[in-house]
Order: structure tokens, then sequence, then C-alpha cells
């Protein structure tokens, strides 16, 4: 099993592979079957992510869900390892953030028990749930709280791999959605 280091270079070296275009078809038919899941088709209030351009793209799937009269809410760096979540309402509730990251301006949310349903991005998730991040551990810290809510990894089919190297204070997910 590769450690955490040479799994993140190996699935950036996968990503190199597709032309934005590609990442953006892909991107299309995931959050399409996202929408059909029960759990988001039932939730009120979505805890979401805004993404980067290596990431399967969220931000019509944001609008989508804010249209139909959801509750979004997406994290917004504070620190050198915390975050927080903040209302989403459109795209005027964006401004640049930390790491380069669009990150939301809009009210405050912190009753974490009212989240339906957590979508969550990684570089890899294996089956059983286990989730590599960036290295920095925001969302192990943040989501560590959130032990009743669901939680769904969200990627492209190749950063769906055997195993991911874990460590007690990494947080997994309870399911993936990586194909149409």
């Amino acid at each position: 099993m590769l450690d955490k280091k040479s799994l993140r270079h190996t699935i950036r070296e996968r990503k190199k592979q597709h032309s934005a275009e590609a990442l953006q078809q892909l991107s299309d038919a995931i959050t399409q079957r996202l929408l059909r899941h029960p759990l988001l088709q039932r939730a009120q209030t979505v805890m979401l992510y805004y993404s980067l351009p290596d990431e399967v793209n969220t931000h019509a799937l944001v609008n989508q869900l804010v249209s139909d009269g959801k509750t979004v809410l997406l994290p917004r760096v504070t620190g050198e390892s915390t975050m927080e979540l903040r209302r989403y309402a459109s795209e005027n509730d964006l401004e640049l953030g930390a790491f380069n990251i669009m990150e939301p301006v809009g009210e405050l949310f912190t009753d974490l028990s009212r989240i339906d349903l957590a979508i969550i991005p990684g570089m890899a998730f294996d089956q059983n749930g286990h989730r590599l991040g960036r290295g920095k551990g925001f969302y192990d810290r943040f989501l560590r709280d959130m032990t009743a809510t669901h939680k769904i990894g969200l990627c492209f089919p190749f950063q769906f791999v055997d195993e991911v190297p874990t460590e007690p204070t990494d947080v997994g997910v309870d399911e993936v959605v990586y194909h149409a």
C-alpha cells in the first residue's frame, strides 16, 4: 500500500491524464447521479464544497440545490487548521479566500446537528469509506463533531482506490459517489 504522500502524487498524476473537458464531463455525470440520491433529495440542509479545478466540479450542483430550496453550507478557512460553515445563496456570497479557494461570506452556521447530509471532497477514497485529504486535516478536525450526519465522499473514478492509508485522527465517509 502506498503511503499518503505517494498516493497524493499518484492521484495528481492521474488527474493530469484527463483534459479539463473530460473532467467536466465526468463531473456532470457524477453530480447528476448525486442529485438522484434519496438522501440528497430528502435533505433540507446540506454541507457541500465549492470545488477547486482538480475536484469534481460542484459549482452547478451548489446552485441547483439552492434553486431546489435547500440550505447550502460551504466551508470557510478560519485559521491554520480550522474552518467554519457559512450559508450560500448565490455566487455573490463568494470571495477568494485561503489557498485561492472561493469561500462563502454568507451568514455563519454553527448548529451542526441540523445538517442532514455532508458532501465531502478528497484526493482518494476506498470501499471502506476511508478518505485521503490534501494533508492539512481541515475536514478531519471538522467532521469529528458530525458523527450523526451522513457523509458522502465525491470523487472521480480514478480517485477511488483499493486502500487508503489511515491514522486514528482520520474521519471517513459513509459512502462514495464516483461514477455515473
